[in-house]
């Protein structure tokens, strides 16, 4: 069990865990914040453009509930088209804003410069190894 222990303790203390829940945690904060931004500011000029329209409201009853008096029996069916609507649509605005963000962080990330490709060492020429190609050939044939 200590053994345990251990090993998930250094799992958890590793640099990138660290680094992934703080993201997963200021990523639902920002989604919040953004989810805010299109519900509060951005849907009710769309709202007002569109004549009042709350896209949120609109659906698709497929089955009319049954009621008995004030009690419902069987529920409605319905497709909420609607609530899709702004689902999509908040998915592309976080997904903009993320992308502004990432862009404005890469930006303040200072690019390091490439470091100069180190110089290749100075080798013979092609006509200084054929002229010790043939001083080889001329010593073996001189040796025969």
């Amino acid at each position: 069990m200590k053994k345990f222990l251990s090993e998930f303790k250094e799992f958890a203390m590793r640099g990138n865990v660290v680094d992934m829940a703080v993201g997963v945690i200021i990523g639902a904060a920002f989604g919040k914040i953004v989810t805010s931004l299109v519900n509060d500011i951005i849907m009710p000029f769309i709202g007002m453009l569109t004549g009042g329209v709350n896209f949120s409201d609109h659906k698709w009853v497929i089955q009319q509930s049954v009621t008995n008096g004030e009690e419902i029996v069987t529920p409605e069916v319905a497709i909420t088209w609607g609530a899709f609507v702004q689902t999509v649509f908040d998915f592309l605005i976080i997904a903009f804003c993320i992308f502004v963000a990432i862009k404005f962080i890469n930006k303040l990330k200072k690019q390091p410069e490439p470091e100069p490709a180190p110089a290749e060492p100075a080798g013979p020429t092609q006509e200084e190894l054929l002229a010790e190609i043939r001083d080889l050939l001329k010593q073996d044939l001189n040796k025969k």
